[in-house]
């Protein structure tokens, strides 16, 4: 049974940083490229930051210089370290994984809620 856990949201003022981690499990981590969005209230789910199994990395406009996504193989794990927030990343983050090179992801987690205040 394929599981992705997210961690590490919460309340932070603007300006601040969080780092998300989702753990997974039942899946081969290493040959996953892993992904993650977000979802405001009243918009549509978004692609944050992808990164390949070569580690190859993708980011949306909004968050280039901010974010940065990284995977750790031994643990499972890929991370979201975000930095500069803005109460615009107010969001429920998701990760995602897939064993394919390309198109949707097939695995997703359960969400973590983000939120920035002014």
């Amino acid at each position: 049974q394929v599981q992705l856990v997210e961690s590490g949201g919460g309340l932070v003022q603007a300006g601040g940083s969080l780092r998300l981690s989702c753990a997974a499990s039942g899946i081969i981590f290493s040959d996953n490229r892993l992904g993650w969005y977000r979802q405001a209230p009243g918009k549509q789910r978004e692609l944050v930051a992808t990164i390949t199994k070569s580690y190859t990395t993708n980011y949306a406009d909004s968050v280039k210089g901010r974010f940065t996504i990284s995977r750790d193989n031994a643990k499972n794990t890929v991370y979201l370290q975000m930095n500069s927030l803005k109460p615009e990343d107010t969001a429920v983050y998701y990760c995602a994984a897939d064993p394919t090179a390309w198109g949707s992801y097939e695995y997703w987690g359960q969400g973590t809620q983000v939120t920035v205040s002014s």
